[in-house]
């Protein structure tokens, strides 16, 4: 069976290491939209985050925020936001312990409290081209919220977040100061399912190129997957092929590898 979709992450697969989208990716993308194959993206970014990225390619079609919020030629197609109630729970019992919040939807993110150097320091460690957060405690109350960072440490009291109701959310560490506040079953994996669901693809008609730890459900799930050279050992072992590394043309080399350039 063909393969009519080919999903991207960004980090070190889309994007080298200068953040930089290499020539030979930029060629490859085009082609295969000239043959017909819709390109996506399926990140844990929220949209605002890679709209440049989206225009550079012209890709109008992505998994975001983890697969909570699925987009398809410009239009959502899913939107699961997190539990309002929980949110206002968590926000206050974080306010308590002073930690910070950051509140993110498809448009924009704004935080609860004054900004701090440990927030600073996090939200620089992602290198976005974008304004830090405005304040904005209430947030959450009139719009819907996709996902948060939340900013503590390991050392500190994290405690009361294994408690109901706040124990729904997974609390994932991306930095020694932060972590996501995601829906407990969200992934790349099911945002793609909404998609080729919405599509009437079949799971075999779907490819995926990945490097990270939050892609190897992807790429298990997808009929083709494919691991950059660049990607951790379990990627790889997920994938079905490995390709070279993002600064050697490593998604110019995977498509024609398994026969879609």
């Amino acid at each position: 069976m063909s393969v009519k979709i080919v999903f991207f992450d960004i980090d070190s697969t889309l994007y080298d290491q200068d953040k930089s989208v290499p020539e030979s990716t930029l060629e490859a993308v085009e082609a295969l939209q000239k043959k017909g194959v819709i390109t996506a993206i399926a990140t844990g970014r929220a949209p605002f985050m890679f709209e440049d990225l989206r225009k550079k390619l012209d890709i109008h079609t992505f998994a975001s925020f983890n697969g909570s919020y699925v987009v398809y030629q410009n239009e959502p197609v899913f939107k699961r936001p997190l539990s309002r109630p929980v949110l206002q729970k968590l926000a206050k019992q974080s306010a308590v312990r002073q930690y910070p919040i950051v509140f993110l939807n498809e448009q924009t993110m704004k935080i609860n409290s004054e900004m701090t150097g440990k927030v600073e320091e996090g939200i620089r460690s992602l290198k976005l081209n974008i304004p830090f957060p405005e304040k904005d405690p209430d947030f959450f109350a009139d719009h819907e919220v996709y996902q948060c960072l939340l900013f503590y440490s390991n050392q500190d009291d994290w405690s009361y977040l294994k408690q109901p109701p706040l124990d729904i959310f997974n609390y994932v560490r991306w930095h020694k100061y932060a972590v996501d506040v995601i829906p407990p079953d969200g992934s790349k994996a099911s945002g793609i399912k909404k998609l080729l669901d919405e599509l009437n693809l079949s799971v075999d008609e779907a490819c995926a190129f990945g490097d990270g730890n939050n892609d190897v459900e992807m790429l298990s799930f997808v009929g083709t997957g494919v691991a950059m050279g660049n990607a951790v050992a379990t990627a790889k072992k997920a994938a079905d092929y490995v390709t070279r590394p993002v600064d050697q043309d490593g998604i110019y080399y995977g498509l024609k590898e398994i026969g879609l350039l």
